[in-house]
Protein backbone atom coordinates (compact mmCIF):
# COMPACT_ATOMS: atom_id res chain seq x y z
CA UNK A 1 0.00 0.00 0.00
CA UNK A 2 2.85 2.33 0.58
CA UNK A 3 3.74 2.48 -3.44
CA UNK A 4 0.17 3.90 -3.40
CA UNK A 5 0.38 6.60 -1.13
CA UNK A 6 3.94 7.85 -2.56
CA UNK A 7 2.34 7.91 -6.03
CA UNK A 8 -0.55 10.31 -4.64
CA UNK A 9 1.75 12.37 -3.16
CA UNK A 10 3.85 12.35 -6.62
CA UNK A 11 0.96 13.21 -8.63
CA UNK A 12 -0.06 15.73 -6.10
CA UNK A 13 3.66 17.48 -6.00
CA UNK A 14 3.81 17.34 -9.85
CA UNK A 15 4.52 20.39 -12.45
CA UNK A 16 0.77 22.04 -12.49
CA UNK A 17 -1.28 20.76 -10.20
CA UNK A 18 -2.87 23.09 -7.71
CA UNK A 19 -0.66 21.37 -4.55
CA UNK A 20 2.84 21.70 -6.49
CA UNK A 21 5.97 22.69 -4.42
CA UNK A 22 8.87 24.98 -5.72
CA UNK A 23 12.23 26.15 -3.77
CA UNK A 24 11.69 29.83 -3.03
CA UNK A 25 14.08 32.42 -1.14
CA UNK A 26 12.44 33.69 2.06
CA UNK A 27 14.65 35.98 4.29
CA UNK A 28 17.92 34.72 2.76
CA UNK A 29 17.03 30.97 3.08
CA UNK A 30 15.94 28.52 0.18
CA UNK A 31 12.53 27.04 1.53
CA UNK A 32 10.08 24.47 0.01
CA UNK A 33 7.15 26.56 -0.88
CA UNK A 34 3.13 26.18 -2.69
CA UNK A 35 3.50 27.60 -6.12
CA UNK A 36 -0.25 28.23 -6.03
CA UNK A 37 -1.35 29.45 -2.17
CA UNK A 38 -3.10 32.63 -2.24
CA UNK A 39 -0.43 35.11 -1.08
CA UNK A 40 -2.21 36.23 2.72
CA UNK A 41 -4.79 34.98 5.37
CA UNK A 42 -6.89 37.70 4.07
CA UNK A 43 -7.73 36.25 0.66
CA UNK A 44 -8.59 32.91 2.45
CA UNK A 45 -11.38 34.63 4.16
CA UNK A 46 -12.61 36.57 1.34
CA UNK A 47 -12.91 33.81 -1.01
CA UNK A 48 -15.19 32.12 1.94
CA UNK A 49 -18.08 34.58 0.97
CA UNK A 50 -18.64 31.96 -1.46
CA UNK A 51 -20.33 30.01 1.34
CA UNK A 52 -22.51 32.71 2.52
CA UNK A 53 -25.77 30.67 3.31
CA UNK A 54 -24.12 27.87 5.07
CA UNK A 55 -23.77 27.64 8.60
CA UNK A 56 -20.14 28.79 10.03
CA UNK A 57 -20.13 28.75 13.61
CA UNK A 58 -22.25 26.89 16.12
CA UNK A 59 -21.72 28.01 20.00
CA UNK A 60 -23.72 25.60 21.98
CA UNK A 61 -27.86 27.35 20.94
CA UNK A 62 -26.22 30.20 18.67
CA UNK A 63 -26.26 30.13 15.13
CA UNK A 64 -24.58 32.05 12.30
CA UNK A 65 -24.03 31.75 8.57
CA UNK A 66 -20.95 32.94 6.60
CA UNK A 67 -22.90 35.93 5.78
CA UNK A 68 -23.73 36.86 9.19
CA UNK A 69 -20.01 36.35 10.26
CA UNK A 70 -18.49 38.32 7.12
CA UNK A 71 -20.70 41.21 8.03
CA UNK A 72 -19.64 41.39 11.91
CA UNK A 73 -15.99 40.95 10.42
CA UNK A 74 -16.61 44.51 8.34
CA UNK A 75 -17.81 46.24 11.01
CA UNK A 76 -15.09 45.26 13.10
CA UNK A 77 -12.77 46.00 10.95
CA UNK A 78 -13.73 49.30 10.25
CA UNK A 79 -14.07 49.73 14.08
CA UNK A 80 -10.47 48.62 14.76
CA UNK A 81 -9.13 51.31 12.05
CA UNK A 82 -10.79 54.19 13.64
CA UNK A 83 -9.44 52.67 16.98
CA UNK A 84 -5.84 53.06 15.69
CA UNK A 85 -5.41 50.05 14.22
CA UNK A 86 -3.25 49.95 10.85
CA UNK A 87 -0.72 47.29 9.49
CA UNK A 88 2.33 45.93 11.71
CA UNK A 89 0.48 47.31 14.90
CA UNK A 90 -1.44 44.21 16.80
CA UNK A 91 -4.78 43.08 18.72
CA UNK A 92 -5.04 40.90 21.47
CA UNK A 93 -7.80 38.67 21.59
CA UNK A 94 -8.78 37.42 25.94
CA UNK A 95 -11.19 34.79 25.92
CA UNK A 96 -13.05 31.87 26.05
CA UNK A 97 -14.27 29.65 22.56
CA UNK A 98 -16.74 32.24 21.96
CA UNK A 99 -17.53 33.71 18.25
CA UNK A 100 -16.50 36.92 19.06
CA UNK A 101 -12.56 35.48 19.07
CA UNK A 102 -13.55 34.30 15.41
CA UNK A 103 -14.84 37.51 14.17
CA UNK A 104 -11.56 39.28 16.02
CA UNK A 105 -9.25 37.48 14.39
CA UNK A 106 -10.69 37.59 10.51
CA UNK A 107 -11.03 41.50 11.22
CA UNK A 108 -7.87 42.20 12.77
CA UNK A 109 -5.39 40.31 10.02
CA UNK A 110 -7.88 41.74 7.28
CA UNK A 111 -6.46 45.18 8.27
CA UNK A 112 -3.14 43.74 8.38
CA UNK A 113 -2.18 43.48 11.90
CA UNK A 114 -1.64 40.84 13.76
CA UNK A 115 -3.88 39.07 16.16
CA UNK A 116 -1.83 38.25 19.55
CA UNK A 117 -3.57 35.09 21.26
CA UNK A 118 -4.22 35.32 24.67
CA UNK A 119 -4.24 32.24 26.89
CA UNK A 120 -7.42 32.24 28.21
CA UNK A 121 -5.97 30.69 31.65
CA UNK A 122 -3.19 32.90 32.29
CA UNK A 123 -3.01 34.43 35.65
CA UNK A 124 -2.98 38.24 35.55
CA UNK A 125 0.86 38.73 36.11
CA UNK A 126 1.03 36.23 32.91
CA UNK A 127 -1.40 38.22 31.22
CA UNK A 128 0.33 41.84 32.06
CA UNK A 129 3.84 40.32 30.69
CA UNK A 130 2.28 39.54 27.27
CA UNK A 131 0.45 42.71 26.87
CA UNK A 132 3.46 44.52 27.49
CA UNK A 133 5.70 41.98 25.45
CA UNK A 134 3.29 42.52 22.18
CA UNK A 135 1.80 45.92 22.76
CA UNK A 136 -1.10 45.69 21.25
CA UNK A 137 -3.55 48.68 20.01
CA UNK A 138 -6.76 47.16 21.05
CA UNK A 139 -7.41 44.54 23.84
CA UNK A 140 -10.80 42.61 22.89
CA UNK A 141 -11.99 40.35 25.75
CA UNK A 142 -14.77 38.73 27.94
CA UNK A 143 -15.80 39.07 31.45
CA UNK A 144 -13.17 37.01 33.02
CA UNK A 145 -9.97 38.61 31.13
CA UNK A 146 -11.54 41.91 31.76
CA UNK A 147 -11.42 41.23 35.56
CA UNK A 148 -7.60 39.84 35.64
CA UNK A 149 -6.95 42.74 33.73
CA UNK A 150 -8.02 45.25 35.58
CA UNK A 151 -5.58 43.71 38.55
CA UNK A 152 -2.80 44.90 36.66
CA UNK A 153 -1.20 48.01 38.76
CA UNK A 154 -0.06 49.44 35.91
CA UNK A 155 -2.05 48.42 32.70
CA UNK A 156 -0.39 49.07 29.49
CA UNK A 157 -2.31 52.23 27.50
CA UNK A 158 -4.54 50.56 24.72
CA UNK A 159 -8.07 50.76 23.56
CA UNK A 160 -10.75 48.03 25.16
CA UNK A 161 -13.74 46.43 22.95
CA UNK A 162 -15.73 44.01 25.98
CA UNK A 163 -17.75 40.90 25.04
CA UNK A 164 -19.99 38.96 27.17
CA UNK A 165 -19.60 41.28 29.96
CA UNK A 166 -21.85 44.09 31.94
CA UNK A 167 -19.36 45.10 34.62
CA UNK A 168 -17.99 48.63 34.47
CA UNK A 169 -15.01 49.44 32.18
CA UNK A 170 -12.16 51.70 31.98
CA UNK A 171 -13.23 55.19 30.37
CA UNK A 172 -12.69 55.25 26.83
CA UNK A 173 -13.51 51.29 26.31
CA UNK A 174 -16.35 50.06 24.19
CA UNK A 175 -18.85 47.11 23.83
CA UNK A 176 -18.74 44.80 21.58
CA UNK A 177 -22.93 45.64 21.09
CA UNK A 178 -21.69 49.49 19.65
CA UNK A 179 -19.76 47.15 16.81
CA UNK A 180 -22.91 45.32 15.86
CA UNK A 181 -24.76 48.71 15.46
CA UNK A 182 -22.58 50.26 13.38
CA UNK A 183 -23.62 50.08 9.57
CA UNK A 184 -22.28 47.69 7.77
CA UNK A 185 -19.36 49.14 5.20
CA UNK A 186 -19.89 46.01 2.55
CA UNK A 187 -15.85 46.14 2.20
CA UNK A 188 -13.39 45.69 4.04
CA UNK A 189 -10.67 48.04 4.06
CA UNK A 190 -7.98 48.75 1.53
CA UNK A 191 -4.81 47.72 3.11
CA UNK A 192 -1.15 46.28 1.51
CA UNK A 193 -0.51 42.61 3.00
CA UNK A 194 2.84 41.20 2.68
CA UNK A 195 2.65 37.32 2.86
CA UNK A 196 5.36 37.76 4.90
CA UNK A 197 3.98 39.93 7.37
CA UNK A 198 3.04 38.85 10.90
CA UNK A 199 -0.64 37.41 11.10
CA UNK A 200 -0.77 35.89 14.60
CA UNK A 201 1.10 35.85 17.60
CA UNK A 202 0.63 32.87 19.84
CA UNK A 203 2.58 32.30 23.12
CA UNK A 204 4.25 29.29 24.16
CA UNK A 205 5.75 28.18 27.69
CA UNK A 206 9.10 29.29 27.71
CA UNK A 207 11.79 27.70 29.51
CA UNK A 208 12.98 30.96 31.35
CA UNK A 209 10.11 31.64 33.55
CA UNK A 210 7.93 34.02 30.63
CA UNK A 211 6.31 32.85 27.46
CA UNK A 212 7.47 33.19 24.34
CA UNK A 213 5.48 35.05 21.47
CA UNK A 214 6.15 33.03 17.92
CA UNK A 215 5.66 35.14 15.61
CA UNK A 216 2.95 32.98 12.96
CA UNK A 217 2.95 34.60 8.90
CA UNK A 218 0.66 34.62 6.08
CA UNK A 219 2.94 32.71 4.53
CA UNK A 220 3.16 29.84 6.88
CA UNK A 221 -0.20 29.95 7.77
CA UNK A 222 -1.89 29.47 4.07
CA UNK A 223 0.88 26.53 3.93
CA UNK A 224 -0.16 25.13 6.70
CA UNK A 225 -3.49 24.82 5.19
CA UNK A 226 -2.26 23.25 1.55
CA UNK A 227 -0.33 21.06 3.48
CA UNK A 228 -3.23 19.72 5.64
CA UNK A 229 -5.44 19.61 2.50
CA UNK A 230 -2.63 17.89 0.61
CA UNK A 231 -1.76 15.43 3.44
CA UNK A 232 -6.10 14.43 2.92
CA UNK A 233 -6.20 13.99 -0.33
CA UNK A 234 -3.11 11.86 -0.42
CA UNK A 235 -4.57 9.37 2.12
CA UNK A 236 -7.92 9.24 0.18
CA UNK A 237 -5.92 8.84 -3.65
CA UNK A 238 -3.57 6.06 -2.10
CA UNK A 239 -6.78 4.49 -1.35
CA UNK A 240 -9.18 4.78 -4.44
CA UNK A 241 -5.41 3.19 -5.92
CA UNK A 242 -5.69 0.62 -3.71
CA UNK A 243 -8.68 -0.43 -4.21
CA UNK A 244 -8.20 -0.02 -8.04
CA UNK A 245 -5.67 -2.20 -7.65
CA UNK A 246 -7.38 -4.79 -6.19
CA UNK A 247 -4.75 -4.71 -3.14
CA UNK A 248 -7.85 -3.68 -0.60
CA UNK A 249 -11.46 -4.56 -0.73
CA UNK A 250 -14.03 -1.92 -2.17
CA UNK A 251 -16.37 -0.53 0.58
CA UNK A 252 -19.42 -2.71 0.56
CA UNK A 253 -21.65 0.70 1.08
CA UNK A 254 -21.63 4.23 0.24
CA UNK A 255 -21.02 6.71 3.31
CA UNK A 256 -23.60 9.56 3.21
CA UNK A 257 -22.99 13.02 1.65
CA UNK A 258 -22.69 14.86 4.95
CA UNK A 259 -21.55 19.00 4.69
CA UNK A 260 -18.57 19.43 6.68
CA UNK A 261 -18.65 20.02 10.25
CA UNK A 262 -15.82 20.42 12.58
CA UNK A 263 -15.74 20.25 16.33
CA UNK A 264 -13.58 22.61 18.09
CA UNK A 265 -13.31 21.61 22.01
CA UNK A 266 -9.49 23.12 22.37
CA UNK A 267 -8.80 26.67 22.20
CA UNK A 268 -8.36 29.17 19.91
CA UNK A 269 -5.40 30.51 21.14
CA UNK A 270 -3.30 27.42 20.08
CA UNK A 271 -2.48 26.62 16.52
CA UNK A 272 -4.30 22.89 16.94
CA UNK A 273 -8.10 25.04 16.87
CA UNK A 274 -6.96 28.25 15.09
CA UNK A 275 -4.60 27.06 12.47
CA UNK A 276 -5.77 23.24 12.07
CA UNK A 277 -9.29 23.35 12.61
CA UNK A 278 -10.70 26.75 11.95
CA UNK A 279 -9.11 27.74 9.06
CA UNK A 280 -9.44 24.36 7.12
CA UNK A 281 -12.83 24.50 8.16
CA UNK A 282 -13.15 28.13 6.71
CA UNK A 283 -11.26 26.86 3.23
CA UNK A 284 -14.04 24.04 2.86
CA UNK A 285 -17.07 26.17 3.85
CA UNK A 286 -17.25 24.32 6.66
CA UNK A 287 -19.33 24.46 10.02
CA UNK A 288 -17.39 25.39 13.14
CA UNK A 289 -19.23 23.51 16.45
CA UNK A 290 -17.77 25.29 19.68
CA UNK A 291 -18.68 24.91 23.44
CA UNK A 292 -18.27 27.17 26.67
CA UNK A 293 -16.02 24.26 27.75
CA UNK A 294 -15.25 20.85 27.15
CA UNK A 295 -17.88 18.34 28.69
CA UNK A 296 -17.97 14.90 26.98
CA UNK A 297 -22.03 14.42 27.52
CA UNK A 298 -22.46 17.81 26.05
CA UNK A 299 -19.91 17.22 23.12
CA UNK A 300 -22.18 13.72 22.10
CA UNK A 301 -25.23 15.55 22.14
CA UNK A 302 -23.93 18.23 19.77
CA UNK A 303 -22.31 15.83 17.51
CA UNK A 304 -25.63 14.22 17.33
CA UNK A 305 -27.29 17.60 16.38
CA UNK A 306 -24.89 18.82 14.38
CA UNK A 307 -23.84 15.86 12.59
CA UNK A 308 -20.70 16.62 13.31
CA UNK A 309 -18.25 14.91 10.49
CA UNK A 310 -14.56 15.50 12.74
CA UNK A 311 -13.80 15.81 16.46
CA UNK A 312 -10.21 16.82 16.54
CA UNK A 313 -9.01 17.86 19.96
CA UNK A 314 -5.90 16.53 22.19
CA UNK A 315 -6.21 12.46 22.96
CA UNK A 316 -7.74 12.70 26.12
CA UNK A 317 -11.47 13.73 24.37
CA UNK A 318 -11.74 11.09 22.33
CA UNK A 319 -11.06 8.67 24.93
CA UNK A 320 -13.34 9.95 27.36
CA UNK A 321 -15.78 10.51 24.28
CA UNK A 322 -15.63 6.72 23.58
CA UNK A 323 -15.87 6.14 27.65
CA UNK A 324 -18.96 8.22 28.57
CA UNK A 325 -22.01 5.84 28.94
CA UNK A 326 -24.13 8.27 26.36
CA UNK A 327 -21.81 7.10 23.75
CA UNK A 328 -23.69 3.86 22.86
CA UNK A 329 -27.19 6.04 23.22
CA UNK A 330 -26.02 9.22 20.74
CA UNK A 331 -26.07 9.09 16.94
CA UNK A 332 -22.58 9.61 16.34
CA UNK A 333 -22.39 7.89 12.80
CA UNK A 334 -21.51 11.17 10.89
CA UNK A 335 -17.99 11.53 12.49
CA UNK A 336 -15.78 10.62 9.44
CA UNK A 337 -12.57 11.25 11.52
CA UNK A 338 -11.57 11.42 15.42
CA UNK A 339 -8.38 12.08 17.02
CA UNK A 340 -6.04 15.42 16.84
CA UNK A 341 -2.89 16.18 17.90
CA UNK A 342 -1.64 18.24 20.92
CA UNK A 343 -0.16 14.76 22.46
CA UNK A 344 0.90 11.23 21.20
CA UNK A 345 -2.08 9.56 20.13
CA UNK A 346 -1.87 6.00 22.08
CA UNK A 347 -1.29 3.18 19.98
CA UNK A 348 -4.42 1.60 22.00
CA UNK A 349 -6.96 4.67 21.46
CA UNK A 350 -5.77 3.97 17.70
CA UNK A 351 -7.61 0.72 17.52
CA UNK A 352 -10.62 2.14 19.68
CA UNK A 353 -11.74 4.61 17.59
CA UNK A 354 -11.41 2.30 14.70
CA UNK A 355 -13.54 -0.14 16.53
CA UNK A 356 -16.14 2.58 17.41
CA UNK A 357 -16.46 4.98 14.47
CA UNK A 358 -19.35 3.50 12.10
CA UNK A 359 -18.27 5.18 9.18
CA UNK A 360 -15.07 6.99 9.81
CA UNK A 361 -11.44 6.78 10.81
CA UNK A 362 -8.70 7.35 13.33
CA UNK A 363 -6.54 10.54 13.01
CA UNK A 364 -3.62 12.03 14.15
CA UNK A 365 -1.06 14.78 13.75
CA UNK A 366 2.16 15.91 15.11
CA UNK A 367 3.21 19.98 15.25
CA UNK A 368 4.13 22.56 16.72
CA UNK A 369 3.34 26.37 17.01
CA UNK A 370 6.27 26.98 15.85
CA UNK A 371 5.57 25.22 12.36
CA UNK A 372 2.32 26.80 12.27
CA UNK A 373 0.50 23.76 12.43
CA UNK A 374 1.31 20.46 12.17
CA UNK A 375 4.76 18.83 10.78
CA UNK A 376 3.08 15.21 10.27
CA UNK A 377 -0.14 13.26 9.64
CA UNK A 378 -1.32 10.37 10.25
CA UNK A 379 -4.61 8.83 9.67
CA UNK A 380 -6.84 6.04 8.09
CA UNK A 381 -5.23 2.10 7.72
CA UNK A 382 -1.81 4.17 7.54
CA UNK A 383 -2.28 5.21 11.05
CA UNK A 384 -3.77 1.72 11.95
CA UNK A 385 -0.91 0.06 10.14
CA UNK A 386 1.66 2.05 12.09
CA UNK A 387 -0.05 3.21 15.21
CA UNK A 388 2.84 4.64 16.59
CA UNK A 389 3.96 6.92 14.16
CA UNK A 390 2.82 10.61 13.82
CA UNK A 391 2.61 10.31 9.86
CA UNK A 392 5.13 11.19 7.27
CA UNK A 393 6.59 14.89 7.08
CA UNK A 394 3.99 17.50 5.16
CA UNK A 395 4.61 19.12 1.83
CA UNK A 396 6.79 21.82 2.55
CA UNK A 397 8.87 20.78 5.15
CA UNK A 398 12.54 18.70 4.49
CA UNK A 399 13.70 17.16 8.04
CA UNK A 400 16.97 15.78 8.88
CA UNK A 401 17.61 14.07 12.25
CA UNK A 402 20.95 16.00 14.68
CA UNK A 403 22.97 14.16 17.22
CA UNK A 404 23.80 16.61 20.50
CA UNK A 405 25.91 18.76 19.18
CA UNK A 406 23.51 19.54 16.14
CA UNK A 407 25.71 17.63 13.59
CA UNK A 408 23.60 16.11 11.07
CA UNK A 409 23.28 11.96 11.52
CA UNK A 410 22.77 10.08 8.53
CA UNK A 411 19.74 8.99 7.25
CA UNK A 412 18.31 5.42 8.00
CA UNK A 413 15.38 3.73 9.84
CA UNK A 414 17.30 2.98 12.79
CA UNK A 415 18.81 6.13 12.97
CA UNK A 416 17.47 8.05 16.33
CA UNK A 417 18.28 12.03 16.76
CA UNK A 418 16.80 15.40 17.11
CA UNK A 419 14.37 16.05 14.95
CA UNK A 420 14.93 19.40 13.06
CA UNK A 421 12.53 20.53 10.05
CA UNK A 422 13.03 23.62 7.22
CA UNK A 423 10.96 25.03 5.07
CA UNK A 424 7.54 27.94 4.44
CA UNK A 425 5.97 26.86 7.65
CA UNK A 426 8.42 27.95 10.53
CA UNK A 427 8.18 30.88 12.10
CA UNK A 428 9.33 34.34 11.17
CA UNK A 429 10.90 33.87 15.23
CA UNK A 430 10.12 35.10 19.12
CA UNK A 431 8.62 38.57 19.13
CA UNK A 432 11.66 40.31 21.28
CA UNK A 433 13.94 37.39 22.14
CA UNK A 434 16.99 37.66 19.40
CA UNK A 435 18.72 34.87 21.79
CA UNK A 436 15.91 32.28 21.27
CA UNK A 437 15.48 32.57 17.79
CA UNK A 438 19.55 31.93 17.44
CA UNK A 439 19.24 28.64 19.41
CA UNK A 440 15.92 27.23 17.94
CA UNK A 441 15.99 28.12 14.33
CA UNK A 442 19.28 27.87 12.22
CA UNK A 443 19.97 28.37 9.00
CA UNK A 444 15.91 28.11 8.28
CA UNK A 445 16.40 24.66 10.42
CA UNK A 446 14.01 24.89 13.40
CA UNK A 447 15.06 22.23 15.79
CA UNK A 448 11.67 20.37 17.41
CA UNK A 449 13.50 19.42 20.67
CA UNK A 450 12.11 16.06 20.39
CA UNK A 451 13.94 12.87 19.58
CA UNK A 452 12.91 10.84 16.57
CA UNK A 453 13.50 7.85 13.92
CA UNK A 454 12.27 8.14 10.16
CA UNK A 455 11.40 4.52 8.97
CA UNK A 456 11.99 3.06 5.55
CA UNK A 457 8.56 4.49 4.58
CA UNK A 458 9.37 7.97 6.01
CA UNK A 459 7.00 8.05 8.49
CA UNK A 460 7.58 9.65 11.84
CA UNK A 461 7.88 8.02 15.26
CA UNK A 462 8.45 10.30 18.16
CA UNK A 463 10.76 8.49 20.53
CA UNK A 464 11.52 11.54 23.27
CA UNK A 465 11.57 14.65 24.17
CA UNK A 466 14.82 16.04 24.63
CA UNK A 467 13.07 19.41 26.41
CA UNK A 468 12.71 19.15 29.92
CA UNK A 469 8.77 19.89 29.40
CA UNK A 470 5.28 18.50 30.31
CA UNK A 471 2.49 17.77 27.77
CA UNK A 472 -0.55 17.30 30.06
CA UNK A 473 -3.58 17.57 27.90
CA UNK A 474 -2.20 19.44 25.03
CA UNK A 475 -0.51 22.03 26.76
CA UNK A 476 3.23 22.39 26.97
CA UNK A 477 4.06 22.97 30.70
CA UNK A 478 8.25 23.76 30.83
CA UNK A 479 9.84 22.50 33.91
CA UNK A 480 11.64 25.56 34.61
CA UNK A 481 9.22 27.77 34.24
CA UNK A 482 7.25 25.48 37.27
CA UNK A 483 10.84 25.27 39.40
CA UNK A 484 11.20 29.69 39.31
CA UNK A 485 8.15 30.29 40.32
CA UNK A 486 8.50 26.83 43.64
CA UNK A 487 11.99 28.67 44.28
CA UNK A 488 10.09 31.98 45.10
CA UNK A 489 9.00 30.32 48.42
CA UNK A 490 11.48 30.72 51.13
CA UNK A 491 11.31 27.24 52.14
CA UNK A 492 12.36 25.31 49.21
CA UNK A 493 15.96 24.08 48.88
CA UNK A 494 15.53 22.19 45.93
CA UNK A 495 12.64 21.42 43.36
CA UNK A 496 12.68 19.09 40.96
CA UNK A 497 9.41 19.16 38.44
CA UNK A 498 9.09 16.53 35.68
CA UNK A 499 5.89 14.50 33.92
CA UNK A 500 4.12 11.57 35.22
CA UNK A 501 1.13 9.37 33.34
CA UNK A 502 -2.11 10.15 33.92
CA UNK A 503 -4.39 8.28 31.85
CA UNK A 504 -6.95 11.08 31.13
CA UNK A 505 -4.09 13.87 30.28
CA UNK A 506 -1.35 11.77 28.93
CA UNK A 507 0.90 13.38 31.73
CA UNK A 508 0.67 15.63 35.10
CA UNK A 509 3.19 18.02 36.73
CA UNK A 510 5.03 16.36 39.62
CA UNK A 511 7.52 18.18 41.66
CA UNK A 512 9.67 16.61 44.18
CA UNK A 513 11.17 19.17 47.14
CA UNK A 514 13.60 19.51 49.77
CA UNK A 515 13.04 22.11 52.32
CA UNK A 516 15.11 24.27 54.03
CA UNK A 517 16.23 23.39 57.47
CA UNK A 518 14.02 23.70 59.93
CA UNK A 519 11.08 25.23 57.64
CA UNK A 520 7.81 23.64 56.62
CA UNK A 521 5.43 23.02 53.86
CA UNK A 522 2.69 20.89 52.91
CA UNK A 523 1.48 20.19 49.49
CA UNK A 524 -1.98 23.30 49.50
CA UNK A 525 0.22 25.51 51.31
CA UNK A 526 2.77 25.04 47.81
CA UNK A 527 -0.39 25.27 45.31
CA UNK A 528 -2.26 28.32 46.94
CA UNK A 529 1.48 30.29 47.15
CA UNK A 530 1.53 29.03 43.16
CA UNK A 531 -1.74 30.32 42.09
CA UNK A 532 -1.32 33.75 42.34
CA UNK A 533 1.74 33.36 39.92
CA UNK A 534 0.83 30.19 37.62
CA UNK A 535 -1.98 29.41 35.93
CA UNK A 536 -3.86 26.12 37.20
CA UNK A 537 -2.57 23.15 34.86
CA UNK A 538 1.31 24.43 35.77
CA UNK A 539 0.85 23.65 39.15
CA UNK A 540 2.48 20.25 40.41
CA UNK A 541 -0.59 17.95 40.94
CA UNK A 542 2.21 15.29 42.81
CA UNK A 543 4.16 16.62 45.53
CA UNK A 544 7.06 14.45 46.78
CA UNK A 545 9.14 15.78 49.94
CA UNK A 546 12.54 14.69 50.16
CA UNK A 547 14.92 14.65 53.60
CA UNK A 548 18.48 14.04 51.50
CA UNK A 549 19.52 16.23 48.53
CA UNK A 550 18.28 15.44 44.94
CA UNK A 551 20.41 13.27 43.23
CA UNK A 552 22.82 15.03 40.63
CA UNK A 553 24.93 14.71 36.98
CA UNK A 554 28.54 15.52 36.93
CA UNK A 555 27.65 19.09 35.76
CA UNK A 556 25.02 19.37 38.91
CA UNK A 557 22.03 19.14 36.85
CA UNK A 558 19.05 17.15 38.20
CA UNK A 559 18.57 13.24 37.42
CA UNK A 560 15.17 13.06 36.75
CA UNK A 561 14.37 10.27 35.00
CA UNK A 562 16.43 8.54 37.53
CA UNK A 563 14.35 10.31 40.00
CA UNK A 564 11.09 9.09 37.88
CA UNK A 565 12.20 5.69 37.85
CA UNK A 566 12.84 5.81 41.66
CA UNK A 567 9.17 7.20 42.66
CA UNK A 568 6.77 5.86 39.94
CA UNK A 569 8.74 2.75 38.44
CA UNK A 570 9.25 4.66 34.93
Amino acid sequence: MINHYRAARAELDAPGSPFATTMTEVRGISIKTFVSAPPTMRVIWENSIGHADKDYVVYEDERYTYADIHSQVRKLAQYLVEHGVTPGTRVALAMRNYPEWIVGYWATLSVGAAVVGMNAWWTTPEMEYALNDSAPVVLIADDERIERFSQIASPPKLHILAVRTDRALPAGSGRWAEVLAMADPGVLPDVDIDTDDDVTIFYTSGTTGFPKGAQLTHRGSVSNIFNMLTMTMAANSAEAKGIAAGDIPAPTSTPAALSPAFMAPTPLFHVTACNCILHPATVMGGKLVLTYKWDPGRALELIEREKVTSMSGVPTMSRELLLHPDWENRDTSSLQGMGGGGAPLQPDLVNKIAGALKGGQPSTGYGMTETHGIITANSARWLIAKPASCGPIVPTLEAKLVDEDGNDLPAGPDTVGVLCVKGAVIIKGYLNRPEANAETIQNGWLNTGDIARIDEDGFVFIVDRAKDMVLRGGENVYCSEVETAIYHHESIAEAAVFGIPDERLGEEVAVVLVLQPGKKLTEDELRTFLSGTLAKHKIPAKVWFRDEPIPRNASGKFLKRELRKELIGE
